[in-house]
């Protein structure tokens, strides 16, 4: 077959180099339509299940909400792994699934098995949701909506109704993740005293509102020939239409909103905040890309969608970006563009210089180039990205091994049978060497048969680049069948003309000389050979070891975690402090925005006691002279130990998505104690911890706060709600609504929607003395 393979390379060339022409424009096709993106994805196939519980404390979330849902997943087919995040407020559950699984497949699966657990989760939590189709390379750009004369109210408004609508039509954009200002609500603010002198209850307000807005569909009906359809229109349009809302008639007089309470334009309570170089909060977005996106085109066109956002935004409305991975993705790409384009070319030099034939030698240059486009074909079948481990291992002199073989052989054929016909000397010449060629190639590619073997982490790193240095090896040995002895029939028809190669004569005679001295010294050249390599292997027992070299994002991420019962407005405060000083003295800082707390998407369920501080640095060759990214960091620590109590620890925006998101944990490396009793693991990891610091290449460490957050709780007596003739729930509408405030109804505004929320005053419910005279309406 392989000689069958030759004869009609060289019998049909014309043919055999017009397939190799096809494979070359499939390959470029190939080429232009690889996803390519700055690093390997390495997130596993996971879905996340977030559940906002509204007011619910932690300890209630995980009883009442997180252990149900992670129960039920734990029997979906396929499941390597389930573990959740409890938090005020907030359900977070991660399903990680084998590898391999399909995500859409795995979220179908997880989607249908909320349904049977909905009926389980308690009043006042909302329908569990799946959260976006994205893994810890998809934060790839983020801005800041800047306006002058604009609160950030009104700036967050105009980022989830304006701006993050128009980006999520961007091709490979998955969801907007809006993050900082307030988020706009109807306040309705009932007086306890006014409710007392009416005799009203709050849930007597919250009945009112909640049934007197409301939209109805009464068919149609047909007149004079035409249809009509009937629609009852109940709506609040206005926060003058809830004052008019009667709540209940006293003595035949009806008592309205505005009697007992007053409406007015507040904020949802939030649990996160930004700020950006010490200038205070800020509103950002976050754009989230589809897993499998093409990074470099999703940020080049969301650069085009907001160019023109921003012509039709306000006047004095701006988005500002502040964070993209196109820089990452671009230098990336050009290392490897240069890698690939000096070994080709250091190849070709060698190749030129050895070989005494300069056309034989171009014919295997020009495997090169080929072989490539012939593994972006296989790139492309596998689904595979263009990324520093996929491209970055290429051999070029692996890639040329069958050619040389094949072309200098046919050269010294030619030159030694000068007066026979030159194609059949070709054809001999090739079938004579093409079987060493096939099976020396087939050796190589089995070298790399165990690495595609590889699963979990190992396997999403290094299979893709065994599968894309085993397609440029594959073919070029196709190459090596076809194209070299057809392009050779052509080329050296009329024989070939050997140059003078004064390296190979120069060589040749040193070589020979050496090889016959040593040849007779054969037991020393063994031994010495031997002690070298046991040398070798003692040195590979003292060598340090990791997993991946760390890449530069050009970045720096600082994770700050504070005391539990720490404010949001105090973090808030500290980080902003932090970010103007670093912005201030550090020159090759570009800008500082610290995150505390988490965004309403929750994909990132921090507490307030914690915050990431992103430092986008300036480009190298911005910096100071003989100023390196370890300098900076050094430059920042001391800012950091001014604030009693922090913790902190210095990584990358990537690198710490990727920790997260594989582990759970934020964190190059972590111990997990397993166990029931809450303070006796506490206890283990207080011991743990004692033995980091005397660990050898231990940077900074802490240990996760599991205690420490307050509670104010209210217990109901029983007996005494019984005597008063009330049920548990009326005193729990109370706690909830009155001190917590509760949405009861939706305004619109056009297409935008606000809740009307139910509360009691600030002033009533501030203090735990206060708490307590709050009264509760009895039936």
């Amino acid at each position: 077959m392989l000689k069958n393979i030759i004869t009609f390379s060289v019998q049909q060339k014309f043919v055999a180099l017009s397939l190799v022409v096809l494979m070359a424009v499939g390959g470029y096709f190939s080429l232009i339509r690889l996803p390519i993106n700055s690093l390997p994805d390495v997130t596993p196939v996971q879905v996340l299940v977030i559940t906002k519980a509204g007011r619910f404390s932690p300890f209630d979330v995980e009883k009442l909400v997180s252990y149900p849902i992670e129960t039920a997943m734990n029997g979906l087919p396929d499941v390597a792994q389930v573990r959740s995040i409890s938090q005020f407020g907030l359900s977070a559950v991660t399903v990680e699934f084998d590898e391999g699984t399909d995500i859409y497949f795995a979220r179908q699966m997880v989607s249908q098995r909320l349904q049977s657990i909905a009926e389980e989760l308690p009043p006042g939590v909302s329908s569990p949701q799946l959260g976006p189709i994205s893994t810890a390379l998809g934060e790839i750009y983020q801005y800041v909506v800047h306006g002058e004369n604009y609160s950030l109210t009104e700036l967050r408004e105009i980022q989830d109704w304006l701006i993050a609508p128009q980006l999520k039509v961007v091709r490979g954009v998955t969801e907007i993740n809006s993050f900082g200002g307030f988020v706009k609500q109807y306040d309705v603010i009932v007086q306890p005293g006014r409710l007392r002198m009416f005799g009203i209850g709050i849930s007597d307000v919250m009945d009112a509102i909640a049934n007197n807005n409301s939209v109805s569909g009464g068919n149609f009906i047909e007149h004079n020939d035409e249809q009509y359809i009937i629609r009852g229109f109940g709506q609040i349009n206005s926060p003058k239409d809830i004052e008019n809302i009667i709540v209940k008639n006293v003595e035949n007089k009806p008592v309205f909103i505005r009697d007992i309470a007053a409406v007015e334009i507040g904020t949802q309570i939030r649990q996160g905040g930004v700020t950006q170089d010490g200038n205070g909060e800020v509103v950002t977005g976050i754009v989230m890309m589809l897993r499998g996106g093409n990074g470099r085109e999703v940020i080049s066109d969301i650069e085009d969608k907001i160019e023109n956002i921003n012509a039709s935004l306000p006047e004095g409305v701006e988005i500002e970006k502040f964070y993209d991975q196109s820089d990452l993705i671009s230098r990336t790409t050009k290392t490897i563009s240069t890698n690939l384009i000096e070994g080709g070319l250091l190849v070709i030099v060698i190749l030129l210089l050895m070989l005494g034939e300069i056309s034989g030698a171009l014919i295997v240059a020009a495997v090169i180039p080929l072989s490539m486009l012939f593994a972006f074909i296989g790139m492309r079948e596998f689904g595979l990205a263009a990324n520093l481990m996929s491209l970055g291992a290429i051999d070029f002199g692996m890639v040329v091994d069958g050619s040389v073989v094949m072309v200098e052989n046919i050269v010294h054929r030619l030159q030694k049978d000068k007066n026979a016909d030159k194609a059949e000397v070709i054809k001999s010449a090739a079938q004579q060497v093409v079987r060493p060629i096939f099976f020396g190639v087939l050796i190589i590619l089995m070298v790399y048969v165990p690495i595609m073997t590889f699963s979990g982490m190992e396997g999403i790193l290094f299979r893709p680049m065994a599968i894309t240095v085993a397609a440029a090896v594959f073919g070029s040995l196709l190459l090596a069948l076809i194209f070299v002895p057809a392009m050779s029939a052509i080329i050296f028809r009329k024989g070939v003309k050997v140059r003078k190669n004064r390296l190979i004569n120069w060589l040749k005679p040193r070589y020979m000389s050496s090889l016959e001295k040593y040849l007779d010294r054969r037991w020393m050249v063994v031994s010495i050979a031997g002690v070298i390599f046991a040398a070798s292997l003692f040195l590979m027992t003292r060598l340090g070891t990791e997993f991946l070299p760390e890449l530069d994002e050009g970045s720096i991420l600082i994770e700050q975690v504070r005391m539990p019962s720490v404010t949001l407005d105090q973090s808030i405060e500290n980080a902003d402090w932090l970010a103007g000083q670093l912005k201030k003295n550090i020159p090759e800082i570009e800008t500082v925005v610290p995150k505390t707390g988490r965004s309403d998407l929750a994909n990132d369920w921090m507490g307030v006691h914690q915050t990431d501080v992103w430092v986008v640095l300036k480009p190298p060759k911005e910096w100071r002279k003989g100023i390196t990214r370890e300098d900076i960091v050094a430059m920042i620590e001391p800012y950091l130990q001014t604030e009693p109590g922090l913790a902190y620890n210095f990584t990358q925006p990537i690198a710490m998505r990727v920790d997260e998101l594989t582990s759970g944990v934020k964190s190059d490396l972590a111990v997990k104690i397993y166990g029931e009793d809450l303070e006796m693991l506490n206890k283990i990891g207080d011991n743990i911890s004692a033995l980091l610091p005397s660990l050898p290449g231990t940077d900074n460490y802490y240990v996760e706060q599991t205690a420490g957050q307050p509670y104010v709780t209210i217990e109901i007596d029983r007996e005494a709600v019984a005597t008063f003739g009330l049920n548990v729930n009326d005193v729990q509408t109370v706690v909830e609504a009155g001190i917590g405030g509760k949405e009861v109804s939706i305004l619109y505004e056009g297409q935008r929607s606000f809740g009307i929320v139910v509360s009691y005053p600030e002033n009533v419910r501030d203090e735990l003395y206060k708490i307590q005279d709050i009264p509760v309406h009895l039936p």
